[in-house]
């Protein structure tokens, strides 16, 4: 390779790590300012095997932005032309990505298979753990608890970092697992150590996810007002988050820790609230939601 290549590649190397720490670092609209100018590299200096891998990582942030739908084309051209196994990878997983978060949990059960198989042949073990992840989450959101859980575990071994937002979000789902299992202990410690990760990083948005976890393993569980705090503190966080399937899922929570406590007034009232912000045409909700068991009505990571 020419010296004039090697520092072409060493540049682009160098971007995709800028892209990579500022997307860990939640900055995904400079995340993809970045990748851009090592796609606009890769095409000048006529790469493709580096325009493939910028166009994968380019439609990872999107999709994670909510607007990926326009990369499914060219993620689904990379895969099927085969012709580098790191960026079929790459494809293969971004297309599960978009599937889970979209709901379409047998396509992304279908593209996690995919790259899965992929990650063991390649090796590498922070994709193999990523990958296991990932197909655990679509496991999981078909309601296949016993396969998520071993595909977590699998994921967790793998793990061979420093503790960061990848190995959080691990033990988040595996703890989420552990509670629909009643393994109640285990199952908090891992919630508990996931927000011991996710608070010195300031990611905010994760630990919507954790706090509602943990509301619902101390609703399990009989304790209502911790269930109460955590509720409370995934509400203002999604709120300040702006998620609003997080705020969804709290109201649900907050009105059952409510109600199981004897204060209907107050069940009463954060369901309205569900009723009127999500369902503004159900006006039966809120008594319907106070004679029955909210808990099994709600798939926190589906």
């Amino acid at each position: 390779m020419s010296e004039s290549r090697t520092e072409d590649r060493v540049t682009f190397e160098r971007l995709k790590e800028e892209c990579t720490a500022a997307i860990w670092a939640g900055e995904l609209e400079r995340a993809r300012e970045i990748i851009e100018r090592a796609l606009s590299w890769a095409r000048e200096k006529g790469e493709p095997r580096l325009v493939d891998a910028a166009v994968c990582a380019r439609a990872g942030i999107e999709i994670d932005l909510g607007r990926g739908e326009a990369e499914l084309s060219h993620l689904r051209q990379i895969l099927l032309k085969n012709s580098d196994p790191s960026n079929c990878w790459l494809a293969a997983y971004s297309l599960s990505r978009y599937y889970e978060l979209t709901k379409n949990y047998k396509k992304s059960l279908f593209y996690a298979r995919i790259h899965c198989d992929r990650a063991e042949l390649l090796g590498r073990r922070d994709w193999r753990a990523s990958s296991h992840n990932q197909l655990g989450n679509a496991l999981l959101a078909e309601s296949f608890v016993e396969e998520a859980s071993k595909e977590y575990e699998k994921a967790l071994e793998l793990i061979s970092e420093e503790p960061g937002l990848r190995l959080a979000l691990i033990q988040l789902n595996l703890g989420y697992c552990r509670v629909l299992q009643k393994c109640y202990r285990e199952g908090c410690g891992l919630l508990y150590s996931c927000l011991e990760i996710l608070r010195p990083l300031g990611a905010h948005g994760f630990q919507v996810m954790a706090r509602l976890d943990l509301c619902f393993a101390h609703l399990e569980t009989g304790r209502y007002r911790l269930a109460q705090r955590e509720g409370l503190a995934a509400l203002e966080l999604a709120q300040r988050t702006a998620q609003a399937e997080g705020v969804k899922n709290a109201l649900y929570l907050l009105g059952e820790a409510a109600n199981l406590r004897g204060d209907t007034a107050t069940a009463r009232a954060y369901f309205c609230r569900l009723q009127e912000e999500f369902f503004p045409g159900s006006t039966y909700l809120p008594g319907f939601l106070l004679a029955v068991d909210v808990r099994k009505l709600v798939n926190l990571h589906a």
